[in-house]
């Protein structure tokens, strides 16, 4: 079977750590089994907040022998003129163990050189494993880690114990002091003692047995289970049920080894207070779940997880409580002492908080941000400005309430709350808390136009500052997150199809500053290609196909919605085999014409039928393609630019573009570059060729692979000024 059973025994570990911690120790292993050529089956790794857990199925026993080959010294200083060997010889065959007749010569680019193959025996899998597991302890991240006793080597807690069995034999290794044996622990108080195990099933029933549930899946449902039933159960005989958070229910799952629940009540009092600080009091603080009505409404009961079996239910549920209403106490104490002060009355106060060092206060960031949101409002849509404005004024006033400061995750909320406590508008309210959305990718983006705007306003305004001040994300630095920052801003843009003109977003921004600190002129560029990388790599990262996406913003990025309108019509043209050849030949047309910049065509010097014919449809096709332009109706846009095909695979057969005659020459250039700032006004379609080649190389019996490689030579023959016939570059 060759199964390997490897636990790491701790003190308890952070909640937040296991799941990363054990993730990585199956990328690791099975990357470090890769390494040792070692076949293996399943590799399964889960915790508890006392364990890590290793199991490996169907290891090899050991590494098949291989031969290696060291390469020596030249044959030629390797013997002299009569053959035989010399000193370099003779010292490369003993270093090697071996005589001066197993050499072996091999021909290398640099001649010949002397060869030494050395067998090598495979290696034992249990003689391999100490340090494949000592060196996996000790590379295992965690966001902080700690040092006890006298050993370097730092650890989540301290390890207490180590069990390491292959086989049903001990693997030997000493860490921290620890020796590995084939014995664990079960719960820490209602079974601590040691006892041996054979294997991973064994294991997991052992513990089992012994109130620890190994495996983190099941885990999770038995914690689901018992505050259900825990609702069920509760004292007032209530119909309600638990308010599940995902994140909560991981965190709770990870911080006990057997669940066992009670449902507590709280004061009806503090149902005043706002419905996130209660349940951020309960989640965060206590990692209590909440628990509501049939109509979701908060009820003055909860429930929480214990780690350890209940005896005496009555005195567990009064310990919970007490602390609980302790922790509600000060909040309702907070939300009335708020109560006393508008969040008007605030405003001047935000003086009182930096910002950024370099970018002033809260109270000047303020002012910019309402500033941009009411040019943002009057772009998008000029009804809704004066409230706009006015949530942007009181967006950050609640970083002033004792609620924020005691729950910062709250920002935003608090302040909604506050509003329509002071009689502020709902659509103002509602704006506040929103443009702190989204928090995180992927999570909800902004309802309300509102919200939305004042978000675009915060976001930029944080941007443009930081850009400002030389502060830009280098490598694995991004102290003020401002990637996370731009991600929010793209998404706020895409979810709402808004239609903003970056460039002048971004100056705007940028121009607020320049009563603060010096702005170079580089920085709106700057910015706006920071916005760009992010946004191609979002889209690539979700799916999107690179060229697609390189070739709608190699052209312009200054409309986030436009951009993938363009990229969604390229998609869907990208496989027709018109469109195929057609990015072959715009390729050329873009290499020709790179150096180019006028486009004026004077058809009084056309001398070939060909380029008559395709300015006559280069003419029709831009009359016809650009009112679609304007309109973004891209799809029909690329369908008229797709009769440019024949003509132009016509011009390039009959037309030899780099004429002797220079007034020729130029006019045909122009014709070309007309053609080019056509196309690119969708996008650089050039940018598709090679991928779509890949895709489709025959299209209804053609081989275009063969027709672009023809056009390519002809292309070359036709640039060093010889006038080639198609004909020629076929053979």
């Amino acid at each position: 079977m060759n199964e390997l059973l490897f636990e790491i025994g701790t003190e308890e570990i952070p909640a937040g750590y296991i799941q990363r911690a054990y993730a990585f120790m199956a990328k690791r292993m099975e990357k470090q089994l890769a390494e040792l050529g070692l076949r293996h089956g399943l590799i399964s790794t889960t915790g508890t907040p006392r364990r890590l857990i290793l199991s490996i199925m169907d290891i090899q026993d050991k590494q098949e022998d291989f031969h290696k080959e060291h390469i020596g010294p030249a044959r030629k200083v390797a013997f002299d003129k009569d053959g035989n060997p010399t000193k370099a010889a003779l010292g490369f065959a003993r270093s090697r163990k071996i005589t001066v007749e197993e050499l072996e010569t091999v021909k290398t680019d640099k001649g010949e050189y002397l060869l030494a193959i050395e067998e090598v025996k495979g290696e034992k899998t249990s003689r391999l494993l100490p340090d494949i597991l000592s060196r996996l302890i000790a590379d295992i991240p965690f966001p902080k880690s700690m040092c006890w006793s006298n050993y370097s080597l730092s650890f989540a807690r301290p390890i207490q114990w180590l069990l390491s069995v292959y086989n049903e034999e001990v693997i030997y290794l000493k860490v921290a002091g620890i020796e590995s044996s084939n014995k664990t622990c079960g719960h820490r108080f209602m079974a601590p003692d040691f006892f041996p195990v054979t294997d991973f099933k064994n294991y997991c029933e052992e513990l089992e047995k012994r109130f620890v549930i190994t495996d983190f899946k099941k885990r999770r449902e038995m914690v689901m289970h018992t505050v259900g039933e825990a609702v069920a159960g509760n004292e007032k005989n209530l119909i309600c049920k638990p308010l599940i958070d995902d994140k909560l229910l991981d965190t709770v799952t990870n911080l006990i080894e057997i669940p066992w629940g009670v449902c507590g009540g709280f004061d009806e009092k503090f149902l005043q207070l706002p419905r996130e600080a209660l349940i951020t009091s309960m989640r965060e603080h206590q990692k209590y779940f909440p628990v509501v009505n049939e109509k979701e409404e908060l009820l003055p009961l909860f429930v929480a997880v214990n780690n350890t079996r209940i005896n005496n239910k009555k005195t567990a549920v009064s310990g919970h409580e007490r602390v609980l209403r302790a922790r509600l106490e000060d909040g309702l104490f907070f939300f009335n002492e708020d109560k006393k002060q508008k969040l008007s009355d605030r405003l001047d106060n935000l003086s009182g908080i930096i910002f950024q060092q370099k970018l002033g206060t809260m109270a000047e960031k303020s002012k910019r941000i309402i500033r941009l949101a009411g040019w943002l409002a009057e772009i998008l849509d000029p009804e809704i400005k004066t409230a706009v404005i006015r949530a942007a004024q009181l967006a950050k006033a609640d970083l002033l309430t004792e609620m924020v400061g005691e729950f910062p995750s709250l920002q935003g909320i608090i302040g909604r709350e506050y509003a329509l406590l002071d009689g502020e508008k709902e659509e103002v309210a509602v704006a506040i808390a929103e443009h702190y959305m989204p928090i995180r990718a992927g999570s909800s983006l902004p309802k309300t136009s509102m919200g939305a705007i004042v978000g675009i306003a915060d976001r930029i305004d944080t941007l443009a500052g930081c850009f400002v001040i030389g502060e830009k994300p280098t490598g694995n630095k991004d102290s003020f997150g401002l990637r996370r920052q731009a991600i929010g801003l793209i998404s706020i843009i895409r979810g709402h199809k808004f239609s903003i003109p970056l460039a002048d977003l971004i100056g705007q921004a940028v121009n607020n500053y320049q009563e603060t600190v010096p702005i170079n002129a580089k920085v709106g560029n700057e910015l706006l290609d920071f916005i760009r990388l992010r946004f191609a790599n979002e889209l690539i990262s979700s799916g999107q196909a690179q060229d697609v996406v390189e070739a709608a913003t190699a052209t312009g990025f200054n409309d986030i919605v436009d951009s993938v309108l363009r990229m969604e019509a390229l998609e869907n043209i990208r496989c027709r085999d018109s469109f195929v050849v057609l990015a072959g030949s715009f390729k050329r047309i873009r290499n020709i014409t790179k150096d180019n910049r006028t486009t004026e065509v004077q058809s009084r010097f056309f001398s070939e039928t060909a380029e008559e014919e395709l300015y006559r449809v280069v003419s029709h096709v831009r009359d016809t393609a650009l009112p679609l332009i304007d309109k973004q109706l891209y799809d029909q846009a690329l369908e008229v630019l797709l009769e440019m095909k024949k003509p132009v695979d016509t011009f390039f057969d009959e037309v030899m573009v780099m004429d002797k005659d220079e007034t020729i020459r130029q006019n045909r250039l122009n014709l070309l570059s007309v053609l080019r700032e056509l196309v690119l006004k969708i996008g650089d379609i050039s940018k598709m060729d090679k991928d779509t080649r890949s895709q489709i190389n025959q299209v209804d019996g053609v081989d275009f692979e063969r027709i672009l490689l023809m056009r390519s030579t002809y292309q070359k023959t036709e640039i060093r000024g010889q006038r080639t016939e198609w004909s020629a570059a076929k053979g």
